[in-house]
């Protein structure tokens, strides 16, 4: 088993373009001039020193790598992309341009960006946080050509045998014979011709000409030695072009204190390539994370074997469970069918969160409607197990997109293509102050949430290295008085050290008054309290007011159970004391 770095990873992602930006213009499909963008220089020592308070580990700058735009910078030697196959004005960061270059958007001075964004990452060090980039190995921009090469090494597609659909090292598919046909000109016209001949397949693997509106027609697919269109075969000996040129990219950013990648759609890149790049990347840089953006539940366990990640995405696991309880329907007993899935083998690798740049905020009407609905959602992503726990930017806040902003359209997203200013993230801005003084009361009381979630999470060794230990079994089916285990989720988390009882209800209006079984073995082999008939449990944390402290008797606990009072939406966890 590949092993992880110990210890609580508490990972805030910040989307870079958007984060620092103090114009409330917000016009839809504006400009830059007219919508305004954050800077590298925007994420200040207040900033980061505000995210330490909050409790994070890790930031993750969204958004970094120069991508495909409309924006004019030609005057600085950049070429000009074509408005066929960039979405929205700004552009996505996943159509990489230039994977030696950072974005022109987020500079000050855009002669001297690649310096600001140096300076970030020193700034972000001081504060004693690790700095996470995106690495896009699956695509690029469609106009993709590097600028900023580093003397000796050769471009993407420049050695390509472009009169051949595929060859184990070419770094992109071809389609000879055709011309691509971007589906923007399909629809208008009137537009301006994108010129690419022979085309390109698209990166969501069409490896057709004329790719669809919601394909990802903005981007042509990288070529690792996987011959697609001929049963898959696999031509990984010798190694091909495209590895040696992604590793060469890693380690340039490597080199520059990046200490950690979000790999973008991790799972369309073969395996094996990613257990040679992480090892040769480790080679020199030991300490650097891989974090693996995965879909598919079949290939977890292959991806952190053989593809040698440290973290995977667990949208398809908690998040998919987790949403529908947080809506007011599903069953907090999947929950337990989850755990016993992973057989704790690779919990510790996984990676949880409630948003990230591509789900619906929790406060939109799309999804919760409500923050406060989603914190027993929240605290369980946290202490589920040791894994890290993520939070997007202004998640904390409320964030609530309720119009359209351009491209991304209205659906409860955050913008990723559009320039834009987010209200909440401004309030807390409050003129570079990074405080308390703008928000309401809301938002303040859900911030501090947040926060005491994380440094419980950070302090407690039960939660960070921790075991876990599900009572479901033990509670459900009127077992226990008041206990409905399709509502209500609780489970130990423990060391030698320090043994917690966790405890969640996911029901929107009820008020439980239940009693809480735990086995006699349990509390005598797991927790330790074997020569011990009085218990002391203490509430630790909670969404709402404190309970007191209260004496157990170990064996009222494994008949009749402790008595817990669970209001709506409540999260409660207490430590056992002799």
């Amino acid at each position: 088993m590949h092993s992880v770095t110990t210890g609580k990873r508490i990972i805030y992602q910040i989307f870079t373009r958007l984060f620092g930006n103090r114009n409330t213009r917000n016009l839809p499909h504006g400009t830059l001039t007219e919508n305004g963008t954050g800077k590298f220089n925007d994420i200040t020592e207040e900033a980061l020193g505000s995210l330490v308070r909050l409790g994070i580990t890790d930031v993750w700058y969204t958004g970094v790598i120069h991508h495909a735009q409309l924006t004019d910078y030609t005057q600085f030697g950049i070429p000009a992309d074509h408005p066929s196959i960039v979405k929205g004005i700004a552009g996505s960061p996943y159509a990489v341009k230039d994977y030696y270059d950072v974005d022109p958007d987020l500079a000050v001075n855009v002669p001297e960006r690649m310096k600001e964004f140096e300076e970030l990452i020193e700034r972000t060090h001081r504060h004693n946080l690790k700095v996470i980039i995106d690495f896009v190995p699956n695509h690029v921009a469609r106009q993709y050509k590097s600028a900023c090469l580093p003397e000796g090494i050769r471009d993407l597609g420049q050695d390509d045998q472009t009169g051949l659909a595929f060859h184990p090292d070419n770094n992109f598919y071809y389609l000879p014979g055709e011309y691509f046909t971007p589906p923007a000109e399909e629809q208008n016209p009137d537009m301006v011709s994108y010129y690419e001949y022979p085309a390109k397949a698209t990166g969501n693997d069409v490896f057709a000409p004329a790719p669809h509106i919601n394909d990802w027609y903005e981007t042509i697919k990288l070529n690792y030695g996987v011959d697609y269109l001929n049963g898959h075969q696999r031509h990984f000996d010798p190694i091909p072009s495209t590895w040696h040129k992604m590793k060469d990219i890693l380690l340039y950013w490597a080199e520059k204190k990046v200490d950690g990648f979000r790999c973008d759609m991790a799972e369309m890149v073969p395996a094996e390539f990613w257990g040679w790049a992480i090892s040769e990347v480790k080679r020199h840089y030991p300490q650097v994370i891989f974090i693996a953006e995965i879909y598919n539940a079949a290939l977890y366990h292959r991806f952190i074997e053989e593809g040698k990640f440290d973290y995977l995405y667990d949208k398809v696991g908690l998040y998919n469970h987790l949403r529908p309880l947080t809506e007011g329907h599903g069953n907090a007993e999947d929950l337990t069918w989850l755990w016993q899935n992973e057989s704790g083998s690779i919990s510790a690798n996984m990676l949880r969160f409630m948003e990230n740049h591509d789900e619906q905020r929790i406060a939109s009407r799309f999804f919760a409607g409500n923050p406060f609905s989603a914190l027993p959602a929240v605290a369980l992503c946290a202490t589920f197990h040791t894994g890290p726990f993520m939070i997007y930017f202004g998640q904390e806040l409320g964030v609530n997109p309720q119009s359209s902003e351009g491209f991304q359209g209205d659906d409860g997203r955050t913008t990723i293509f559009d320039y834009w200013g987010v209200p909440e993230i401004q309030q807390w801005m409050n003129d570079g102050r990074y405080d308390e003084a703008n928000l309401s009361a809301d938002q303040i009381r859900l911030r501090r949430f947040y926060a005491a979630l994380c440094h419980l999470a950070l302090n407690s060794r039960a939660i960070s290295t921790g075991h876990f230990y599900d009572l479901q079994y033990v509670n459900n089916n009127g077992q226990s008085s008041g206990y409905n285990a399709s509502r209500i989720y609780s489970f130990l988390r423990y060391t030698q050290e320090e043994q917690l009882l966790c405890m969640y209800n996911f029901d929107h209006e009820t008020h439980y008054e239940t009693f809480l079984k735990i086995p006699l073995q349990v509390m005598d082999d797991l927790l330790g309290f074997k020569n011990d008939a009085d218990i002391k449990l203490i509430t630790i944390f909670t969404s709402h007011e404190k309970i007191q402290e209260q004496i157990i008797n170990k064996d009222d606990v494994s008949n009749s159970g402790i008595k817990v009072s669970l209001p709506p939406d409540s999260v409660h966890i207490f430590r056992f004391s002799k």
